[in-house]
Parts: structure tokens; C-alpha cells; sequence
């Protein structure tokens, strides 16, 4: 975390410089306004601190030219004076904050995190909406997602066979969809068909099709699904389910780019990218001899793992943003924020159900948000027997191995360490003592 400092007296700006290193946070400091717009063109800062009265600029100048052409940022003002009418003035122009000199070091910084969390979370929010209007169907910014979306964009252009796997509710098929989108077939139809809510005496003739008179009550011909997905993309969900006597026609499908309607004596051509999905260990129905091992293969080609919502928790203000944006132009109800306690608790919550059940909360929470904001209280969470190890477990893992990471990333250094981690240099001293960590 960067912030600016600026305030006219020195003893000041650089009291406040040394308290934030002490939390590991870095400064730049600044003496006027005019200064500050320096710094603010050529750097960029999570956050500023500014003095009210300044000689050449003071704050209220500076905070409307933030607000008119200069980078958004949160602005904390500070002064010596207190009266109520700066304050006022100060939160029209645009300040998260105010502070009245003098004050205390450690309410400082604890306001100071607050409105970057604040900014952050609020940016986040937005580039979520914006994924829809953009078309970026992959919601998110974890490394988990990041390297997804660089997959997606390196196979999509070619026509290899897509294996997506992952639990329930991850999203394969938004997965499956920007494959096709960003492919070679992107003007052709995009056909799904979720292969274990078909029973297993109707999923022949869906995906093949039949010739009127094929079998009582074949009174005109069907075309299936193969068919129906020629010059487009076939996406095959759940395709563990998948009986054995038709993963013998699909493999022969794959090798031969044909199929046969049932009751049909004709070998009809099928130009379809074939995409399949499953929830379960493919490799354990093999061995068990569920699953033929020469289809696994060809249906192998190129992989994607999608991780679960509980291991890609970052995501989910992004994905309550798309959320929001995408339920409220259905249900015509705008709601534009989402209060920080309500977000907490959104992102501490385990996601048995995946994107899938966030998508039914963030709904239910927007029928009784008021005045546009979701709160702590619009959000009901499904009380549920634990089905994850205990949070406080969960948690002390998760930290321990982000403090790891950050370790090894700037090769020990610990005020690097603790700035990347949001933290102050004591608490990871306290973390590392806490955990054993051997560096």
C-alpha cells in the first residue's frame, strides 16, 4: 500500500510518514497542493492523507481537483480547526474521512485501512458489472481464475477437445461458453445438454436423433443434438454419467466426425467442437470400470480445473458485483452497493453450493435491501451442518500459507512481506512466531 502524505507543516507529514512505515505501509510526502498534484500525476497512491488549510493549495482545492481530473482515490482531511462546516465541505468534494489534529497514530491507521477496504471493495463491485457489458463471461481476479482465463484465450482458437472439471456450481458451462465464444465457431450455436437430467432411455435418441418409425411412437423424425450443434459448439455436462453402451457411439463420434439417427441407415457429417464436464473423478471410474478408458482420453486432450468458491474466496466481491448487475436488469431492481460488514460476511461464508447458491443468496438479498444497499441483515445464510473443516482451522491454514507466499516472494524481506499481506511488521513478526514458520 502507497499513500501520500501532504500537509504544510513538516513535523507533521513526517510524523505521519514514520507511523505508517512502522505498520509497513509507504509514503510519499508532499507540502502543498500544488505538490501533491505533482505526485498524484506521476505516481499512483491507494489513498491520501491532506491537511486542510495549506499555503498555494489547501485540501478543499486539491479534492475538487481530484474529483474534476485527477486519479480516484480515497481522501482522508485532517485539521486543526474542527469546525463543522469544513467537514461538510470536506465530504461534498469527495473525503471518506476527517480527522481533527491532533489525534492518535493507531485511529489513523485503523480509519486509513478502512477507506482503501472501502475503495477496494467498491472497485471491485464495479468490475464485476462491468464484465457483462464488456463480455467477459470469467468473473474474478484470483491467480486460480487468471490462469483459467489465459487457458481459455490460448485453446478456444483451436479445436481441441475440452475436458472442464470441478464440483457443483462452479460454473463449467460459463467456462464452456467463453471457449466458444472466443473460437473459430463463435457464429455457430452454442448447444448444451446436461446428460444426468436426461433418463437414460430418452439419451440416445437426444443426442442422435431418429428417423420417423424408428421405434413406436417415432412418428416424424428427430434431430439430435450432435446435429443440432454442427458449425457450433457441443457441450456435454455430467459426463460421468454417460452409460457405457453410448460411450462407445461418442468415442466413435470423436474418431469419425459422424453419427447415425437411430433407425437411420445414413452416416451423416458432424462439424461440432465437442466440450464435456464432469464433478467426478473420471480417473477413479476408469479404474473402476465405469468409464472406458480409451473415450477418457480422447476427451482429455486439454484439461481445466475449476476450484471450488472456498478456495477462490478473493472472487467473490467481483462476483457479487456481476451478480447484482446481472439480477437487477432482471428483476428491475437496482441495488448499487454492498455495506462492508454484508461483504465480510459473504466472503466468510464456505460456498457448498458454489457460484450457484451465491447467486441465490445475492438474489434473495436484493428483494429486502433498502435505499440500494444489501446489508448484514438482508443476507441469509442456509444454516447447514459443517461440511468443511472448522473455520478458525480453515482460516489459521489459509493465513499461514498467504504468509509463506509472501515470504518467499520477497525473498524474506518482512516490511515487504507485511506491506503486500495489508499487515503491520509486529503482527507478522507475531504470525511467524505463532505458526513456526522456518524462513
Amino acid at each position: 500500500m502507497k499513500i501520500l502524505v501532504v500537509d504544510d507543516e513538516k513535523n507533521i507529514r513526517e510524523s505521519v510518514a514514520r507511523y505508517l512505515e512502522l505498520e509497513g505501509i509507504e509514503s510519499v510526502c508532499a507540502e502543498n497542493g500544488l505538490a501533491a498534484q505533482r505526485h498524484l500525476e506521476e505516481e499512483s497512491f491507494e489513498a491520501a492523507i491532506v491537511d486542510l488549510r495549506m499555503p498555494a493549495m489547501g485540501g478543499l482545492e486539491l479534492l475538487a481537483w481530484l474529483r474534476e481530473q485527477g486519479p480516484r482515490i480515497p481522501v482522508i482531511m485532517i485539521s486543526a480547526y474542527g469546525e463543522v462546516r469544513d467537514a461538510v465541505e470536506a465530504m461534498k468534494l469527495g473525503a471518506e474521512d476527517y480527522i481533527v489534529k491532533p489525534f492518535e497514530p493507531e485511529e489513523l491507521i485503523v480509519r486509513l485501512r478502512k477507506i482503501v477496504e472501502n475503495r477496494l471493495r467498491s472497485d471491485q463491485l464495479e468490475l464485476g458489472r462491468r464484465t457483462a457489458e464488456d463480455g467477459a463471461l470469467i468473473v474474478g481476479e484470483s491467480p486460480a481464475i487468471a490462469k483459467i482465463r489465459k487457458l481459455v484465450e490460448r485453446i478456444a482458437p483451436t479445436p481441441a477437445t475440452v475436458l472442464i472439471t470441478g464440483e457443483s456450481g462452479t460454473g463449467k458451462e460459463v467456462i464452456a461458453r467463453a471457449i466458444h465464444a472466443l473460437s473459430t465457431k463463435a457464429d455457430g450455436p452454442f448447444t448444451a445438454v446436461n446428460l444426468g437430467a436426461i433418463p437414460e432411455t430418452l439419451l440416445e435418441s437426444e443426442l442422435f436423433g431418429y428417423e420417423k418409425g424408428a421405434f413406436t411412437g417415432a412418428t416424424a423424425r428427430k434431430i439430435g443434438m450432435f446435429e443440432l450443434a454442427t458449425l457450433g459448439t457441443l457441450f456435454l455436462d455430467e459426463i460421468g454419467d454417460l452409460p457405457l453402451h453410448l460411450q462407445v457411439k461418442l468415442l466413435r463420434v470423436l474418431q469419425e466426425r459422424k453419427i447415425q439417427r437411430l433407425g437411420g441407415l445414413q452416416a451423416i457429417p458432424v462439424d461440432a467442437r465437442i466440450i464435456t464436464a464432469t464433478n467426478r473423478h473420471l480417473e477413479e471410474r476408469v479404474a473402476a470400470g465405469q468409464f472406458r478408458e480409451d473415450l477418457f482420453y480422447r476427451l482429455n486432450v486439454v484439461r481445466i480445473e475449476v476450484p471450488s468458491l472456498a478456495e477462490r474466496r478473493e472472487d467473490i466481491p467481483y462476483l457479487v458485483g456481476h451478480l447484482i448487475d446481472r439480477l437487477g436488469a432482471r428483476a428491475g431492481r437496482r441495488v448499487h452497493d454492498v455495506a462492508p460488514e454484508a461483504m465480510e460476511k459473504l466472503v466468510a461464508y464456505d460456498y457448498p453450493g458454489n457460484v450457484r447458491e451465491l447467486e441465490n443468496i445475492i438474489e434473495r438479498a436484493m428483494i429486502f435491501a433498502d435505499a440500494g444497499t444489501i446489508g448484514p441483515g438482508d443476507i441469509d445464510l442456509p444454516d447447514r451442518p459443517a461440511v468443511h473443516p472448522p473455520r478458525s482451522a480453515t482460516l489459521k491454514s489459509s493465513e499461514r500459507h498467504a504468509i509463506v507466499d509472501a515470504l518467499a516472494r520477497w525473498e524474506g524481506n518482512r516490511t515487504k512481506a507485511a506491506e503486500a499481506l495489508g499487515i503491520s511488521r509486529r503482527t507478522l513478526f507475531n504470525k511467524i512466531k505463532e505458526y513456526g514458520i522456518d524462513q
